[in-house]
């Protein structure tokens, strides 16, 4: 049975009717067809009454025990397991993307696993890096910063979800309220998770507002939302054009945002590796380019070769691979636009279409496979057009005249979030690759050798980050707990404030006798021994 009643918010505890300024419907973009379900978009009143409600539960989380923030989001985890059936078959009307393994085998079991590690993160508390130094009487560490904004991108509904991700988990660990601002490609994913959490929220007894969702704002009212003096940082990923803009307004405010923009993830394949194992990379190559019909931020975007016979073998036999694979199913209207956009600036800055470069003649939003290529000297007339991140099944190989001529193309990149270096595994390519990843190394967060960049494992280690524009910083990262708790916290110093006024981080006792501290210069779980 279908439904044609406006769906509510998530606000201030509960779910209301919005303060509407028009409704809205999400497409199957398998089908082309709209959902049943109409959702609105808010006016700036939603946002006010938001903005209220964070601020109240910002002031009690700031006394609420990390172990029942903990609860909340281990409650939260298991709660979305309890409905995967559910919420796999809503993202894959609203994506296009498989149920199985996609959504189901993949993706969801990463959006638990990551609500679990920062569980663990909050109730140890070492993310915080208390440092104390006795002999001046001065305590530092880090906490809450305040409510957090997180905008949702289209191609993750469940691992990167605006009330369900990784920055959502992260902004809730390190002790703040989100806001949560919905991708409106997968609202009715994104408001089953808004359910089961403020469910897990009552149930483990954290302040309402804590979490609250909202659908779709103007550009104008997100603008200010990120600009507002309530909020204590935004989490963006999503399109250059809207996170720039959004950028702009927090910045004019000094409000933080934390931006993912886009990425054409460069891969490097040198003579050696092709001549061992050809036909080995372009399998790989196909599959991450293609996979999920190319709709990840790490997707290969830009392959640099040199020049010569096993070069143009390589070439001819991704080309064979790209035709005979099918086109896979792009997330809405608005991304095979954009995907044919930006293969047309890439073919009017000279680039040669190998293969595809138009719409695939099949049911649904699909976009042939497309594979370019242009010579080294053209791609360096013209850089900044050439790294149009073309978001979608399609790539662009760049095959360089030369060693120096390809160093000088490294150089040219604009910032990534990974960067890739195939070599002959018997040494063969290791002066050339020393060589040319000091170029590289620079312009990625993540630098991989002899594996493609399509996956972001959830490690402590993860750097899913990177140099503008991949990012708006390239000192933080999205992916990889504890590390990325410390963008939604301030460092807070203590000069000799009495003990029973410090929190309990920096008290003499540890406070749970986990958390490493860094007291007297020296890291250790101990207790403060006073001289």
């Amino acid at each position: 049975m279908t439904s044609t009643q406006t769906q509510r918010v998530l606000l201030a505890g509960g779910w209301q009717p919005a303060q509407a300024s028009g409704t809205f419907q999400a497409e199957n973009p398998a089908t082309k067809t709209p959902l049943d379900e109409p959702y609105p978009i808010s006016s700036w009143a939603d946002c006010e009454t938001a903005l209220r409600a964070a601020e109240q539960a910002a002031r009690q989380l700031r006394s609420t025990p990390p172990d029942t923030i903990a609860a909340f989001l281990r409650r939260y985890a298991e709660r979305i397991e309890a409905r995967t059936a559910e919420l796999c078959e809503t993202a894959h009307r609203e994506t296009g993307y498989p149920v199985k393994p996609r959504l189901a085998d993949v993706e969801l079991p990463r959006t638990t696993a990551q609500l679990r590690q920062a569980a663990d993160a909050a109730r140890d508390g070492s993310w915080r890096l208390a440092t104390i130094d006795t002999r001046s009487g001065i305590r530092s560490c880090y906490l809450p910063l305040g409510p957090i904004c997180v905008f949702g991108p289209n191609n993750f509904p469940l691992a990167f979800g605006s009330i369900s991700g990784g920055d959502f988990a992260a902004a809730i660990a390190a002790g703040n309220p989100v806001i949560a601002k919905a991708n409106t490609s997968h609202p009715a994913t994104t408001r089953i998770f808004a359910e089961e959490a403020q469910q897990a929220a009552d149930e483990s007894g954290l302040p309402s507002g804590t979490v609250q969702l909202i659908y779709r704002l103007s550009h104008a009212d997100g603008e200010r939302l990120v600009a507002d003096p309530r909020v204590g940082a935004t989490a963006y990923t999503g399109s250059r054009t809207a996170g720039l803009k959004l950028k702009a307004a927090a910045d004019a405010a000094g409000t933080p945002i934390y931006l993912e923009l886009s990425s054409v993830n460069p891969v490097v394949v040198l003579p050696g590796a092709l001549a061992e194992r050809a036909d080995k990379i372009a399998d790989e190559f196909t599959t991450s380019c293609l996979m999920g019909a190319g709709q990840f931020c790490t997707n290969p975007g830009l392959v640099l070769l040199l020049a010569g016979d096993t070069t143009e073998r390589f070439i001819d036999g991704v080309n064979r691979r790209f035709g005979e694979a099918p086109a896979g199913v792009l997330l809405s209207k608005g991304v095979a636009g954009s995907l044919a956009r930006s293969v047309g600036e890439l073919a009017a800055a000279g680039a040669q279409v190998v293969t595809g470069g138009r719409p695939a003649e099949a049911t649904g939003y699909r976009y042939a496979n497309t594979l370019l290529r242009i010579g080294g000297r053209e791609f360096l007339a013209q850089p900044h057009r050439l790294q149009t991140e073309a978001f979608g099944n399609a790539s662009l190989l760049v095959v360089a005249d030369d060693a120096r001529q390809a160093a000088d193309v490294l150089d040219a990149l604009e910032g990534n979030l990974t960067g890739c270096v195939y070599s002959d595994t018997r040494g063969g390519d290791d002066p050339l690759y020393e060589q040319l990843v000091p170029h590289l190394r620079p312009r990625v967060g993540r630098l991989l050798n002899d594996k493609m960049p399509t996956g972001v494992a959830v490690s402590p280690a993860m750097n899913h980050g990177g140099p503008y524009p991949a990012t708006g910083h390239p000192g933080f990262t999205a992916v990889g707990i504890p590390a990325s708790l410390v963008r939604f916290a301030m460092l807070a110093c203590y000069d000799n404030v009495r003990p029973h006024r410090l929190p309990p981080a920096l008290a003499d006792k540890n406070p749970n006798g986990r958390m490493w501290r860094l007291i007297d210069g020296a890291w250790t779980q101990a207790d403060v021994v006073k001289s």
